[in-house]
C-alpha cells in the first residue's frame, strides 16, 4: 500500500464525514419540526439515498473513464451545497433540496473506495476498506460532537460547520491526493463497454454471479436493518428516553468510537485470522438479538450496553463485504462493481429509512427494530450460503488442479 496516498484518503473521508456527522442525528430532530405526515417524513430520510442509487454508478462508471481525483473533487463541490443549502433552509421544501443535492453528489466514499481498490493487492483490501470504515466512524464521533456544540449558537449553524468542513476536504483532495487510476490502467477509453451510465444489465449481471450476487444481497439486507435503527435512533432517543439534542448527538458520538475501534483496529487481523466470510457469518448473526435488545432499553446505560454488540456486528459486516465485492470483481470495472454496490446501499437507504420512520410513527416505537432483526436473519442465512459455495469452488478448483496435475 501506498501509505501517503492512503493517509490523503483517509483524510479527505474523514473530514467530510464530519459534515455528514454532524446532519445524520440533526435530520429527523429538524424535519419534525415542519410537522410532515409519516409518508412524508420517510420520503425525507429517505431522498439522500434514493439520489444516490441513481447517481453512484453514473459516477463510479465516470471514474473508470476519467479517473477518481475528477470525480471525488466533483462530489465534495456537493457536499459543500448541500450542507449550505442544509444551513439555509427554514422550510421542508428547502430541506429536501439539501438532501438531494448532497444525495446526487454524493459519491465519496465509493470513489474513496475505489481508491483503495486500485493501490491495495487482494489480500490487503479488507484493511484497506477498513481504512473508510475506520474514518467513517471517527467522523461520527466527532461530527454529531461538533454539530451539539453547534446547535447552541443557532439551527442554522450545523449545516455551516458542516459545509465548512466538506469545503475542507475539497481543498485537501485537490491540493495532495493524486490520481490513482491512471491513462495508462484505464487502458483508452474506447475499451469501456459502450453502454448508458446506469446500466440495469450491469445490475443483472453481477447479481446473477454465484458469489458477487450473494454480497449485493447481503449488503443490502444488512443496510435496510441498519437504516430502521439509523433513521429512527434518534426519534426513539427523544420519544422514548426524552433526550435533548444535544444528549442524541453524544449518543452518536458513541455509536461512532465504537466503529472505530471494530473496523479501524480489529477488522485487519480478525480478517487474518478468520476469513471475509466467517466474519460477515458472524457480524450478522451478532446482529440478530442487537435489534431486539433496543426494546428492553428503557435508561442511557442499558442502551449503551444495548449499542456495544449492535456496533460490533455492523464493523464486521461491512469492510468485510466492501473488500470482498473488490476482490471479486476485475480490476478494470472496479468503479462501476463498487458504484452498484454503493447502489445496493442506497436503495437499502431509501427503503430502510422509509419503512422506519413510517413504522415508528404509524405502528409503533418498536417496529422498526422487529423489522430489522427479521432482515438481517435472512442476511445471515445468506452469508451462510456463500461461505457454502466458497467451499465448494475451491474443493472443485483442488480437484481440477489435482486432475491437470495426473494428466
Amino acid at each position: 500500500m501506498k501509505k501517503p496516498t492512503l493517509l490523503i484518503v483517509f483524510l479527505v473521508v474523514f473530514i467530510d464525514l464530519m459534515g455528514f456527522g454532524i446532519v445524520i442525528p440533526l435530520l429527523p430532530l429538524y424535519g419534525q419540526r415542519y410537522h410532515p405526515s409519516p409518508a412524508m417524513f420517510g420520503l425525507l430520510m429517505a431522498i439522500y439515498s434514493l439520489m444516490q442509487f441513481l447517481f453512484a454508478p453514473v459516477l463510479g462508471r465516470l471514474s473508470d473513464r476519467f479517473g477518481r481525483r475528477p470525480i471525488l473533487l466533483l462530489s465534495l463541490v456537493g457536499s459543500v451545497l448541500g450542507y449550505l443549502l442544509f444551513g439555509l433552509q427554514n422550510s421542508l421544501v428547502l430541506l429536501f433540496l439539501s438532501r438531494i443535492v448532497a444525495g446526487a453528489m454524493g459519491a465519496n466514499v465509493s470513489t474513496a473506495q475505489a481508491v483503495i481498490a486500485d493501490m491495495t493487492p487482494p489480500e490487503k483490501r479488507a484493511q484497506g476498506m477498513g481504512l473508510v470504515g475506520a474514518a467513517f466512524g471517527l467522523g461520527f464521533i466527532l461530527g454529531p460532537a461538533i454539530g451539539g456544540l453547534a446547535v447552541h449558537f443557532g439551527a442554522q449553524w450545523p449545516g455551516f460547520f458542516a459545509a465548512g468542513l466538506s469545503f475542507t476536504a475539497l481543498l485537501v483532495a485537490l491540493f495532495w491526493l493524486p490520481e490513482t487510476w491512471t491513462l495508462d490502467r484505464r487502458d483508452g477509453r474506447a475499451s469501456l463497454p459502450k453502454r448508458g451510465w446506469f446500466s440495469t444489465k450491469a445490475l443483472r449481471d453481477a447479481l446473477s454471479h454465484p458469489q458477487i450476487g450473494l454480497v449485493l444481497l447481503i449488503f443490502f439486507l444488512s443496510t435496510f436493518a441498519f437504516a430502521n435503527f439509523e433513521s429512527t435512533f434518534a426519534l426513539f432517543l427523544n420519544h422514548r428516553l426524552d433526550l435533548s439534542v444535544t444528549h442524541v448527538t453524544y449518543l452518536f458520538v458513541f455509536i461512532g468510537l465504537l466503529a472505530a475501534v471494530v473496523q479501524g483496529g480489529l477488522i485487519g487481523r480478525l480478517t487474518k485470522a478468520f476469513g471475509e466470510r466467517r466474519l460477515v457469518v458472524a457480524g450478522t448473526l451478532i446482529l440478530i438479538p442487537s435489534y431486539l435488545l433496543m426494546l428492553v432499553a428503557q435508561s442511557v446505560p442499558v442502551l449503551m450496553v444495548c449499542l456495544v454488540p449492535l456496533a460490533l456486528g455492523a464493523g464486521l459486516v461491512q469492510p468485510t463485504l466492501s473488500s470482498l465485492v473488490s476482490r471479486l470483481s476485475s480490476a478494470d470495472e472496479q468503479g462501476g462493481v463498487l458504484g452498484l454496490y454503493q447502489s445496493m446501499s442506497s436503495l437499502a437507504r431509501i427503503s430502510g429509512p422509509f419503512w422506519g420512520v413510517y413504522a415508528f410513527e404509524s405502528i409503533g416505537i418498536p417496529a422498526p427494530y422487529l423489522t430489522a432483526a427479521v432482515v438481517v436473519a435472512v442476511s445471515w442465512v445468506l452469508a451462510l450460503l456463500m461461505l457454502r459455495r466458497a467451499r465448494e469452488a475451491k474443493r472443485q478448483a483442488a480437484a481440477q488442479a489435482a486432475v491437470a496435475a495426473e494428466g
